[in-house]
């Protein structure tokens, strides 16, 4: 049997994230978690916000010098880079097409804010898209 892999948050990350989203409205919001994977339970210590260099209601780009500066920030405090967040402002909180194409080259959780559903959904792409249970402590 597969364990179902899971997601925590903080309340204060959680906070953090929503309030990320509501800033960049109408576009997508981004950014990257650090934490520790334990054979797919994935705890979340820190959330670095990254601005969308791409900002559209569909789509998001982290820039490089955000991504360098996040796996430096991990690296220091020895944790991982376990997910990617980001918004849909106007839709549901399932992986686009687009989405689906970058989790391909990020092998780690993908966590979705729909702003129109108030909802946060996690998804990791195996051979397809697998859900990820989300807990927020």
């Amino acid at each position: 049997m597969t364990l179902q892999k899971e997601i925590t948050l903080s309340k204060n990350h959680v906070d953090t994230l929503i309030r990320h989203a509501k800033q960049n409205e109408p576009n997508e919001s981004c950014a990257i978690l650090f934490g520790k994977n334990n054979n797919g339970q994935f705890s979340t210590t820190d959330v670095f916000l990254t601005k969308n260099t791409e900002p559209t209601p569909v789509n998001f780009t982290i820039s490089n010098e955000d991504l360098i500066k996040a796996y430096k920030e991990s690296e220091e405090k020895n944790l991982e880079v376990i997910a990617i967040f980001h918004s849909h402002p106007n839709s549901v909180a399932y992986p686009s097409s687009t989405d689906r194409q970058y989790m391909e080259v990020n092998p780690v959780p993908w966590i979705i804010y729909s702003n129109t559903n108030n909802e946060f959904r996690a998804y990791i792409l195996e051979s397809t898209i697998v859900p990820v249970n989300v807990t927020i402590l």
